[in-house]
């Protein structure tokens, strides 16, 4: 791997005597990573479970290494929404911020995914998750993601930053900035990266980055806490960053992140940084820790700031759809029918901490329930996402061994001759193991399929 000759000098004055150390990392295989989704399972009856060859990452309470053989992504239990792919790494920031049942909770640069999920699942159904990307076809990846993990308290935008500030100023519990960055901590994994390291380097994202962190802390409640986390090592996007936010925002200050071995503190080079207590950031060598290279810094907003949110939330329907009420009447999943908001003939249940939405760019406000079309309901594949198997009157549950689960993720008709008598005709909730996969209409001993299209196994 060739590797920049300015990013090699830069490493070496920063590591020194580990310069040789950290060179050698770039030898090591790469390693492999998912998180369990606490939501739907618990560590213990996952691994009860697990297909697949586990080893703990020792400072992710629910994160394993797995063997690159043994292809994750190509699981039925990936497809319920049981574990998430992540580079171990990656786990870090949404692991080390804080977040409590209830919090409304922004991820500001989101896409694909990773850390909104874990967010997510944190929340544990209650609250608030706002999450975005700007760009509309990775949001749209964002967007599967935390569907198939089964995250009903959501709303999902593809907008400018700025945008969403002027909206939501002052309205959070808590802000994850996972910034972009020039990417040098994934030179190993991705050598691509290198490439477009060499054409935008540090110097470009750390103005981006200036400016996303300012607006980051301008959304935070007072006392409200903010991660900020890059995997890149370059001072100028890390320790840079933070300096730029608490000279700018004095009611900001740096607090401690639970201490790990491994975990390499940020660097003092002035009586500034010794103020601002920069040592208190953190940064992930992989020549330190089993990973590849991150950055993280967890800030708090002083609790007597200034407090400045205020806003109405819009009034729900006059009327909910007959259609809706007697499919959700085969259901116990908790419905306040004043969440229910029907848009476009379309049926969602939207978090009570939601608030006017409208001008924003939304990708998902809510769980989508489903659609009502002319005399009938079609329910959501989001929705069945977010349901237990007990949450619903028809199931039908398949084993893993069963070749009529990758049938059915393939979108195939199925022979349900078992079932014929147990289960009445009409929408079905298909399960794996106890966890639910979509929905299909059983009639007659078969059904038909309606997982959704665009999620299905390839």
């Amino acid at each position: 791997m060739l590797l920049p000759q300015k990013y090699l000098d830069t490493m070496k004055e920063m590591l020194k005597d580990e310069y040789d150390e950290y060179l050698a990392s770039f030898e090591d295989k790469r390693l492999c990573g998912l998180r369990i989704n606490t939501m739907k399972i618990s560590v213990e009856d996952f691994l009860k479970i697990s297909p697949f060859e586990l080893t703990p990452i020792p400072w992710i309470d629910n994160g394993f290494y797995y063997k690159e053989e043994d292809k994750p992504a190509k699981h039925p239990y990936y497809f319920a929404g049981l574990y998430y792919i992540q580079e171990p790494s990656a786990m870090t920031p949404a692991s080390v911020l804080p977040i409590d049942e209830g919090d409304v909770v922004f991820d500001m640069c989101a896409a694909p995914g990773g850390k909104s999920t874990q967010l997510g699942a944190k929340l544990n159904h209650t609250g608030l998750l706002i999450t975005n990307d700007i760009s509309n076809s990775r949001a749209k990846a964002l967007l599967k993601n935390v569907e198939v993990f089964g995250i009903p308290n959501l709303c999902v935008l593809s907008e400018d930053p700025k945008k969403i500030a002027e909206r939501f100023a002052g309205c959070f519990d808590k802000v994850l900035i996972d910034a972009p960055c020039s990417g040098e901590g994934m030179f190993r994994k991705d050598n691509k990266l290198i490439k477009s390291w060499e054409k935008n380097g540090p110097s470009f994202y750390s103005e981006i980055q200036k400016n996303i962190i300012l607006i980051g802390a301008d959304m935070l409640k007072p006392g409200g806490k903010m991660l900020f986390s890059t995997c890149t090592f370059s001072k100028l996007e890390d320790e840079e960053s933070i300096k730029h936010l608490l000279r700018n925002r004095p009611q900001m200050h740096l607090i401690d992140i639970p201490e790990y071995e491994g975990y390499s503190h940020g660097y003092i080079e002035s009586s500034e940084d010794e103020a601002f207590h920069i040592e208190k950031t953190v940064r992930i060598f992989p020549h330190h820790m089993k990973g590849e290279g991150h950055f993280v810094a967890l800030l708090e907003k002083d609790i007597d700031a200034e407090e400045i949110y205020h806003s109405k939330r819009r009034p729900s329907n006059d009327k909910i759809p007959d259609e809706l009420i007697e499919f959700l009447n085969h259901s116990s999943y908790p419905v306040d029918y004043k969440d229910v908001f029907i848009r476009d003939n379309r049926a969602y249940i939207v978090s009570k901490d939601m608030y006017d939405e409208k001008g924003l760019r939304i990708m998902r406000n809510g769980l989508l329930l489903g659609e009502v079309k002319k005399n009938r309901f079609e329910p959501s594949q989001a929705f069945a996402m977010a349901l237990k198997i007990n949450q619903y009157d028809a199931v039908i549950n398949l084993p893993v061994s069963d070749e009529r689960v990758i049938k059915y993720l393939k979108g195939d008709t199925l022979d349900i001759d078992e079932f014929a008598s147990s289960t009445a005709d009409g929408w079905v909730l298909v399960c794996v193991d106890g966890y639910p996969l979509g929905w299909g209409k059983k009639s007659k001993g078969s059904l038909k399929n309606k997982y959704l299209a665009g999620w299905r196994w390839m």
